[in-house]
């Protein structure tokens, strides 16, 4: 029956699943199901559990193996799963040996115990990142290609340095290669990914920027026809990155910020680099660069400590920076970090903080969808009736197209979620 990998989380988790996917197969893992969990939220580990337990019921004679960055930060507790037989950490899972020792162990019908079903090593030991070729995602439209892995920053409340140990980049030559191989799979749009992409080069001979990189992939690959970036942290932007966002109509006009708080005094106890002043001036730089531009942004609602009119500040901010697509996210402590020791407020404001942000944001959604009435787009076909437009807006199609191409449309109205087309 093969490798099935169900994948929980980011882009980059998204990419590294179908790295999972193809060494796997390559070991010769049969009736295998591998989780690559997400560590970002307390509920994100909740739903990889309960997805484990009902991926067993499902299939009783399949072999379950756990990775990802919940199996990294909390190896111990998947492996006293009795559905798992096997959890693997962040950097193995990515290392044939992996796969081909797992396989060896299945076959000859080992009962391995708690502590011997875990292979995680130190994360933090980890000062390279490889790129792994693929010829693209499978049943995605656009494809993910690694840029950087791991992070040097210590946010307070985040737990992901942690499954993904230090910054490390993938050298420009071989992130072009990967670049220039999925276009030749016949894929228009190419999303860089990492976990702070901004931080991209630091260790790298030259040390050359994300602005850089973005460069020489737009110059050495031609033919591809659409270049965007995952999250980045607008602090890190570098003037090669704004110069590419000017003038290389190729980049699409989105980027979706770090911002977490618009209060400054949550922001430091975040320990966040940046203050709302800073995030309201690059939103308007960058406009002033891109007119066209559209923002999304992580906010994290109820932080420790955060009183009604520090939340107050992060309603406002959705305005002054001109938001368009918000992840809101109910602060969730997680374990070891410093912010799971402040004082936490009750969790029935943090819903309801969450919640009016999220109303918020999709107010900022629908004023986005108006002015986009009227207008004519190059829409990514997703699947076969929807797609996304160059600033990510979601879009109804009014007749069934291939996946993976692009399209014109004019804009007819919206529902209030999405466009619709004419």
């Amino acid at each position: 029956m093969g490798v099935d990998v169900v994948t929980f989380g980011c882009r980059l988790n998204a990419y590294e699943s179908e790295v999972i996917r193809l060494k796997a197969g390559a070991a010769g893992l049969d009736d295998a199901i591998v989780v690559n969990t997400c560590a970002v939220t307390a509920e994100a580990v909740r739903q990889a559990r309960q997805a484990i337990r009902r991926l067993k019921r499902e299939r009783p004679a399949a072999r379950i193996i756990v990775t990802g960055c919940a199996a990294q930060t909390e190896p111990a507790k998947f492996a006293a799963m009795a559905e798992v037989d096997r959890v693997v950490g962040n950097e193995e899972k990515l290392q044939p040996r992996a796969w081909a020792a797992a396989r060896a162990d299945f076959a000859r019908g080992l009962a391995l115990d708690a502590e011997e079903k875990v292979l995680v090593n130190d994360i933090m030991s980890v000062r390279e990142t490889a790129a792994h070729l693929i010829d693209g995602i499978e049943g995605r439209a656009r494809a993910f290609v690694q840029v950087q892995n791991g992070c040097d920053h210590r946010c307070t409340f985040c737990i992901i340095p942690f499954g993904r140990g230090n910054s490390r980049s993938v050298p420009m030559g071989e992130v072009v290669a990967q670049v220039r191989r999925v276009v030749e799979h016949g894929y228009c749009e190419v999303v860089l990914t990492g976990v702070d992409i901004t931080s991209y080069g630091a260790r790298l001979p030259g040390v050359p920027r994300l602005g850089t990189l973005v460069k020489q992939i737009l110059k050495h690959v031609p033919e591809l026809q659409r270049l965007r970036l995952s999250s980045i942290d607008s602090v890190e932007a570098d003037r090669d990155l704004l110069d590419a966002f000017a003038g290389e109509a190729r980049l699409m006009p989105h980027l979706h910020l770090s911002l977490q708080s618009g209060d400054d005094i949550i922001l430091k106890r975040m320990k966040r680099r940046h203050l709302a002043a800073d995030a309201v001036a690059f939103c308007a730089a960058m406009r002033r660069l891109r007119p066209d531009i559209v923002f999304g942004a992580d906010i994290i609602a109820g932080f420790p400590t955060e009183t009604e009119d520090m939340f107050a500040r992060s309603l406002d901010l959705v305005e002054a920076c001109g938001l368009t697509h918000l992840h809101v996210f109910p602060f969730s402590a997680r374990p070891s970090t410093p912010a799971a020791r402040m004082p936490q407020l009750p969790r029935a404001v943090v819903k309801d903080r969450a919640q009016r942000l999220r109303r918020r944001g999709e107010a900022a959604l629908a004023r986005h969808l108006d002015g986009e009435v009227g207008a004519r787009r190059r829409v990514l076909v997703e699947s076969g009736d929807t797609g996304r437009t160059e600033q990510f807006t979601l879009v109804r199609l009014a007749a069934t197209e291939a996946p993976g191409t692009i399209t014109e449309i004019g804009i007819a109205g919206h529902d209030g979620r999405q466009l619709l087309a004419a």
